[in-house]
């Protein structure tokens, strides 16, 4: 039995996950219209392929990938494009993105699948797949994974850690997708180890989710390639790829650094099971699993196409008439929305109906009194009673120097605050604040390299010029000393020049 460690901190909040995993993954219908961001994952948004107006099949890319940093949109059934504009989507600021729309034939008309041929292909080719299917990271961070597994680059990976913890009160679409489609996830698992070239492959599950620890290793037994099936001890926030490494390796990744450095590397269940219908079924990313919960009259999850209607999802499930509003993701790290009429998208993986029964509206918060709970359940080891001071008080440098940037945002302090203070607020104002200051500061010193640069070519060019002169100087004299009478039509000329090379000059110092 594999030894486990503990990370700093942690909470036990009630897991609500047993209401929406009495029922089986639900394919949900087809809906009349599918809405489709550019920008589905971290990084750049995606360029059109399409046009208004244009028809489209059933795993056609919509639009192309503008970068390394980027993943490919594709079109979830047939259809023809109706407006590529834009429109609200789920984020936690609430702005719009550019989508492409899709009015829904109804036909589900598909281009030809085709499946990779892995072991003919480089490393390299690989990757750029996978990025045109659209592959990014399921687990909530939608961080492209071609991407991710290129910043490997050369080094070893000792250990490929496959995250099926699921530890966010509600949320329960990665335990449902191990229970019931274990052997495509451990496939995934395997392309993926192939890729990261791993010498160990571990999968984690919190003990809360007995049904997926035992459809996983019957899997894990009967592929037989010695992935190990670890069970943790069911704490917040497990999750996160830090405290995860932790638990499993005792590898504290400092601040600054990433896992590869430390020959670990962290992928979601979901994203395995995405790579492998890429791989082996030529499918793009088209659909994800989604967990439906909360003040709802079925909870449960939902295999839908992207770019459905969350509004459609929610009314599946039989929405309750004393609803008062819904939070994409969990109620710990998720953020509430105005309205569900938005599209679902591949950072999407739960969608929770509050009410004033399940999520009372919160009480006024008091002065923070310093009991010191916050900084004994933070995962990260920060002192948030004090990042909390100087975020109010606006002294953002102060709260850089208590290492601000290092909060994950999980919402542990926020649980166990007797004040009720709302510190993750606190701590999202300050990093933006200390973006905006770091974002001024580098076009700063982009407008000081600029002018410095300005500058040394004008002395350059003064610098040629002078010399020149001189070598122009030097040159009469001599000619003056050989020729004493200069023939007037030559003087002339040659002034002529002299004075177009000055023109030239002073233009070339004018676009400068």
């Amino acid at each position: 039995m594999r030894k486990l460690f503990k990370f700093h901190g942690g909470i036990h909040p009630p897991a609500h996950k047993t209401e929406s995993t009495e029922h089986a993954i639900t394919i949900a219908p087809l809906p009349a219209q599918l809405v489709l961001p550019l920008k589905q994952h971290a990084g750049d948004a995606a360029i059109p392929l399409v046009a208004l107006g244009d028809r489209v099949l059933k795993g056609q890319a919509v639009a192309r990938a503008a970068s390394p940093f980027s993943a490919a949109v594709h079109a979830p059934t047939s259809g023809q494009v109706t407006s590529i504009a834009p429109r609200p989507t789920p984020n936690p600021d609430g702005h719009d993105d550019v989508c492409i729309t899709i009015a829904v034939d109804g036909e589900d008309r598909s281009v030809s699948f085709t499946p990779f041929p892995l072991v003919q292909k480089s490393r390299s080719e690989t990757l750029d797949y996978l990025r045109d299917m659209g592959i990014v990271g399921l687990g909530g961070a939608v961080f492209p994974s071609a991407a991710k597994l290129a910043a490997d680059g050369d080094a070893a990976v000792n250990t490929l850690i496959i995250n099926g913890s699921e530890c966010e009160p509600y949320i329960s679409c990665d335990s449902m997708l191990m229970r019931e489609r274990a052997n495509d996830v451990v496939r995934g698992v395997a392309i993926l180890r192939t890729l990261c070239q791993a010498r160990e492959v571990i999968i984690a599950i919190e003990d809360n989710k007995p049904e997926a620890l035992a459809a996983m290793r019957a899997a894990v037994d009967q592929d037989g390639s010695g992935i190990q099936i670890v069970s943790l001890t069911t704490i917040y926030p497990s999750g996160g790829a830090k405290q995860l490494i932790k638990i499993l390796t005792n590898i504290e990744i400092p601040a600054g650094h990433h896992a590869p450095e430390y020959g670990v590397q962290c992928f979601n269940t979901g994203t395995a099971y995405s790579i492998f219908r890429a791989i082996d079924l030529g499918e793009p990313v088209m659909t994800r699993i989604v967990t439906i919960t909360g003040n709802v009259n079925t909870p449960q999850n939902f295999e839908a196409r992207l770019g459905t209607s969350l509004k459609a999802l929610i009314d599946l499930t039989g929405n309750k008439s004393d609803t008062d509003g819904h939070i994409v993701g969990g109620p710990l790290m998720g953020y509430r929305i105005t309205t569900p009429d938005l599209p679902l998208v591949k950072a999407v993986n739960c969608v929770i109906a509050t009410s004033p029964k399940l999520f009372p509206a919160a009480k006024p918060a008091l002065p923070c009194i310093r009991c010191g709970q916050c900084v004994e359940a933070c995962p990260a080891e920060l002192q948030p009673h004090d990042m909390f001071w100087f975020a109010k008080t606006q002294n953002f440098e102060a709260a850089r120097d208590y290492a601000v940037k290092d909060c994950i945002e999980c919402g542990a302090c926020n649980y166990v605050c007797p004040s009720r203070i709302p510190l993750v607020q606190y701590f999202k104002r300050a990093k933006h604040e200390l973006h905006r200051i770091d974002h001024g500061q580098r076009q700063a010193d982009v407008s000081r390299q600029r002018v410095e640069r300005r500058e040394d070519r004008l002395t350059r060019l003064a610098n040629e010029r002078n010399q020149r002169v001189v070598a122009l100087t030097q040159g009469e004299t001599n000619s003056s000393a050989e020729e004493p009478q200069m023939d007037v039509k030559t003087a002339a000329v040659q002034a002529a020049l002299a004075r177009a090379r000055q023109r030239r000059d002073s233009a070339d110092d004018r676009a400068q």
